[in-house]
Parts: structure tokens; C-alpha cells; sequence
């Protein structure tokens, strides 16, 4: 009895989070006129191909997506490294302040500014001459999300038997090259995880990248891209189109997945309940 309704409340969870993305794939397949009358039916009267030859040709995806792969590398790399490093050093090394410092990264994983920073990351950028690269998107980006990384490898290190450190630096091998050769190795599934999760944030960038490419569309990403072709139409939203561009958009977010997903849960998993 139990069991049964577990299962119908997680098919309903399921159902929830899946219908947007099966609404937006099958309306993108349909004419506009369609989507615009609404109704009930997800299903298109009759599939329309030339939506996605459209969102192709009207939006400089090519570009677009070299700026969305640019931004998710690089978000990708920070977050990696930083939060690899910070991790290993909270747990293995003694410094006076450490958990109070710790605690303070701990609470920050609750507070989520939001749009309240742009104005002054922006104004920021400008004095320093920055606003004109994605480099300063991708820097901002990596920043947000480092607390609960830390956290995550922390807790990964922490199932790591000390000893290992101990062996090491009787063989001559310094802090550094603990974290190096031995800390690193034993990190994958962690970060594996987080790789994984860091590059889906740099890709569903949107407030962000909109801000700092507002004058220079030669810098959008593809979720800035996109949504500009709801103004497609003649006169009317192309939601059409813009349901084939978002559809487009989500391959590569989905392939990164299929690569990497073997090593998500685990690592997931792993960081938080040894944490």
C-alpha cells in the first residue's frame, strides 16, 4: 500500500517536471496560429519541420552556441578548481578561523541575492574595463554556487582515511602534492557531479549574460539568443520558432548529461550524506 503510493506521488512529481519540456518539444512542431489558440492538445494537428529551418537561419546559433559553450566551459573550470582546493584545504588543513569561516560559506548556501547584485557587478565591470567579455559573465557565474561545492567535496574528503596523507609525507610529498596526486584521483565522482551541475548552470545562464550583452549581440548565448526569436513573426509572436530554438538548445545539455550521469548520483550521494 505504501509502496504504491510512493510510486503514484513520484510518477506525479515526474509528470510535472516532464510536461513543460514534452509541451515545448511538441509545440514546436506546430504552426503559430496554433499555439496561440491554446487548447488542451500537446499534440500538433500536423508537424511543421520548416520551424526548425527558421530558428536555424534567424538566429546566429553558431555564434550563439560558442558563447554558451564558452561560458559553461569556463564556469565549468573555476568551479572545479576552486572548490576542489577549498575543500581539501578545509578539511585536512589547521588554520585559526577555519570553521568560523566554514560556518560562514555554510550559511551563504542559504542567501541567494539574485538580481539585487547585478547593478553593482555591473557598475563593478565597467570601472574595471570588463563589461566588453563574457569572461567577467563566467566569473561571476562560478562565484555563485562555491558554498555548496565546498560543502560537497568537504564531505567527500572527509571519508578519506587520513592515513593516506600520513604515508605521503613520509614518502616526501608536500601539501600541495597530497592534493595533487592523491586528493585529486579519489575526488572524481564529486566532481564529476559537480562539473556536471556547474556546466548546467553556465548554460542556463539567462539574467546574466542578458545585462552584460544587452549592446553587443555578437555576445549572446544561446538562452539570450533564443528568446529573441519570439519576435520572429510578422506582427505576432513566433512562438513556434522560439519553441524550435529552446528545443535546439537543449541537446547539448543532454548529451553532457548521458556522459556524465553514471557518476552523478554517486558523487551527489557521497559529498552530502558524509558531509
Amino acid at each position: 500500500m505504501i509502496r504504491g503510493f510512493i510510486f503514484l506521488f513520484l510518477a506525479f512529481v515526474a509528470v510535472l517536471i516532464l510536461y513543460p519540456i514534452v509541451y515545448i518539444v511538441l509545440g514546436s512542431f506546430k504552426e503559430n496560429s496554433e499555439l496561440l489558440r491554446g487548447g488542451a492538445n500537446p499534440m500538433p494537428t500536423h508537424f511543421v519541420i520548416e520551424n526548425y529551418i527558421q530558428a536555424w537561419k534567424q538566429a546566429n546559433f553558431a555564434a550563439y552556441t560558442q558563447n554558451s559553450i564558452f561560458i559553461s566551459l569556463g564556469v565549468m573550470v573555476i568551479t572545479l578548481v576552486v572548490c576542489s582546493m577549498a575543500g581539501y584545504v578545509f578539511d585536512r588543513k589547521k588554520f585559526r578561523g577555519k570553521e568560523f569561516l566554514y560556518g560562514l560559506f555554510i550559511a551563504f548556501m542559504f542567501v541567494n541575492v539574485g538580481s539585487v547584485a547585478l547593478r553593482p557587478l555591473f557598475e563593478l565591470s565597467v570601472a574595471l574595463h570588463l563589461n566588453t567579455s563574457l569572461f567577467t559573465v563566467v566569473l561571476i557565474s562560478a562565484g555563485m554556487s562555491q558554498a555548496t561545492n565546498i560543502f560537497l567535496v568537504r564531505g567527500y574528503m572527509a571519508s578519506v582515511p587520513k592515513e593516506i596523507d600520513e604515508a605521503a609525507k613520509i614518502d616526501g610529498c608536500s601539501f600541495f602534492g597530497i592534493y595533487w596526486r592523491i586528493a585529486l584521483p579519489l575526488l572524481k565522482p564529486v566532481l564529476a557531479t559537480i562539473g556536471l551541475l556547474s556546466f548546467r548552470q553556465g548554460w542556463n545562464e539567462y539574467i546574466l549574460p542578458l545585462v552584460f550583452t544587452i549592446s553587443n549581440d555578437s555576445m549572446r548565448p544561446l538562452t539570450v539568443g533564443v528568446t529573441m526569436l519570439k519576435n520572429a513573426g510578422d506582427g505576432a509572436a513566433a512562438w513556434n520558432i522560439m519553441f524550435a530554438g529552446s528545443t535546439i538548445s537543449i541537446v547539448p545539455i543532454l548529451i553532457v548529461y548521458l556522459f556524465a550521469s553514471k557518476y552523478f548520483m554517486k558523487g551527489m550521494t557521497s559529498g552530502a550524506v558524509k558531509g
